[in-house]
C-alpha cells in the first residue's frame, strides 16, 4: 500500500514542479497582483457540509476551493454545481482527513480544476487514494505549498502560513493560509492545533485579519487566546454538523472569541454562510438565522480525533495517543485492549469518563 501511494505521489509531484514555476513566473510578470484598491467583488462561501469543511472563494473569473466536504455525501459537489462554476483554479485539501478531502476526487473528475494543493502528508484511506488517482488520471497539476510562499491569483493574494515542513502529523500540519483582497483579510488553518498556531505567531507573519475561520470545527485543540489576539478578528466562522458527536464548537472557544469582541457564525446554526466584500467593507449573508452555542453530546472518536484530543481522555498520554492513531481503525472500545498497557481496568476507567467513542 505504501509503495502504491509513493508511486502516485511521485507521478503527481512531477507536474507540481511545473506548476510552481508557472506561479512564480506569474508573480514576476506582475500578472494579477493584489493591492489595497481592487475592482469587483470577492464572495466567500462557507458551505454547509455537516461535520466537515468546504469553502469556495469566487472573484471575477477565478475560483478557489479550500477543502471539499465529507466522503459520504455529495453536498459540496451539489453546491459547486449550483454555482455554475466553469473552472476551479485551485482546489486545496488542507490535510488528508476524509471530512476535508471527502469529495475532492469527484470534484477533480467533474470540474475543470487547474491545480490541486495538498500538504504532502499521506493516508491509507480510500478517500485519499481515490483523490491521488483522480489527480493522476486527469493530469491535474499538483503542488505542496510551504510557509512563506505568496501567490497572486487575479486580485487575491494567498500567503502560506503553515507548514514549513511535514513530519507525518496530518491534522497539525494542515495547510494554513491568509487570503487578502484589498483591505479585507481572512485566515484559514484547517485542523492545525494550538502548537502550530504558536509557530505561526513566532514566524513573524502578519496574522491580523478581519475574518477567522475557526480551526478544527471550533475544537478547543485550536484557537488559542494568543492566536486570537494575533489575528484580532471581527468575525469568526466555524463549520460543524448539527448535534455532532464531537461537541463542536467547544464552549471555551466560543467564549474566547466573543470575549475578543468578534461576531460568531456557524454552519450548524446558520447553514451556508456567504461573505461578500469589495475590498473595503464586507457583508455577511446566512442561509438561516441562528446563534452560535457550544455543541452537545461530545465524544472523542478514536478513529478521527487528533493526538491532542485523545489526550483529553484521562489516562491517555502522548504514547497511548500515538499507539491509538497507529492502530486505527477501531470497531469498538474493547479493541483498545489490543494496545500494550491498556488492560480491562484501564478500559473501564476510560469508559466511565463517557468521552471515548468509535465512529465510522
Amino acid at each position: 500500500m505504501k509503495k502504491y501511494i509513493l508511486i502516485l505521489l511521485v507521478a503527481v509531484a512531477i507536474v507540481g514542479i511545473f506548476a510552481f514555476h508557472w506561479f512564480q513566473q506569474q508573480k514576476e510578470n506582475g500578472e494579477g497582483g493584489n493591492s489595497a484598491a481592487v475592482e469587483g467583488e470577492l464572495a466567500v462561501h462557507f458551505i454547509d457540509v455537516g461535520q466537515a469543511d468546504a469553502t469556495l472563494l469566487e472573484f471575477g473569473d477565478y475560483a478557489i476551493l479550500i477543502d471539499a466536504g465529507d466522503w459520504n455525501s455529495t453536498d459540496a459537489i451539489d453546491y459547486l454545481t449550483e454555482q455554475q462554476l466553469e473552472k476551479i483554479d485551485i482546489a486545496i485539501g488542507t490535510h488528508p482527513d476524509s471530512d476535508h478531502i471527502g469529495q475532492l476526487g469527484s470534484i477533480i473528475e467533474q470540474f475543470d480544476v487547474g491545480e490541486v494543493w495538498m500538504s504532502g502528508n499521506e493516508s491509507t484511506s480510500n478517500t485519499f487514494l481515490s483523490t491521488l488517482e483522480a489527480i493522476d488520471e486527469t493530469g491535474t497539476d499538483y503542488y505542496e505549498p510551504r510557509s512563506g510562499e505568496v501567490f497572486d491569483v487575479g486580485p487575491v493574494e494567498l500567503e502560506v502560513l503553515y507548514p514549513e515542513e511535514i513530519t507525518g502529523k496530518a491534522n497539525e500540519e494542515s495547510i494554513s493560509l491568509k487570503v487578502t483582497f484589498g483591505d479585507v483579510r481572512l485566515i484559514f488553518t484547517g485542523d492545525a492545533g494550538v502548537k502550530e498556531e504558536q509557530k505561526m505567531i513566532e514566524s513573524g507573519a502578519d496574522l491580523d485579519a478581519e475574518i477567522l475561520h475557526l480551526g478544527h470545527h471550533g475544537s478547543n485543540t485550536s484557537t488559542s487566546r494568543d492566536f486570537l489576539k494575533a489575528v484580532s478578528p471581527k468575525v469568526a466562522i466555524y463549520s460543524a454538523g448539527i448535534d455532532n458527536s464531537y461537541g463542536h464548537p467547544h464552549a471555551e472557544v466560543i467564549a474566547s472569541v466573543e470575549n475578543e469582541g468578534a461576531d460568531v457564525y456557524g454552519t450548524d446554526v446558520n447553514g451556508t454562510i456567504v461573505l461578500r466584500t469589495d475590498g473595503n467593507s464586507y457583508e455577511i449573508e446566512t442561509e438561516k438565522e441562528g446563534i452560535a452555542v457550544e455543541g452537545k453530546n461530545r465524544c472523542i472518536d478514536l478513529n478521527r480525533a487528533s493526538s491532542a484530543e485523545l489526550q483529553e481522555i484521562e489516562g491517555i498520554g502522548p504514547a497511548f495517543a500515538e499507539d491509538i492513531v497507529k492502530s486505527r481503525p477501531f470497531a469498538s472500545l474493547e479493541e483498545l485492549k489490543e494496545i500494550k498497557g491498556i488492560g480491562q481496568g484501564k478500559l473501564d476507567d476510560i469508559k466511565a469518563q463517557g468521552l471515548a467513542c468509535v465512529g465510522e
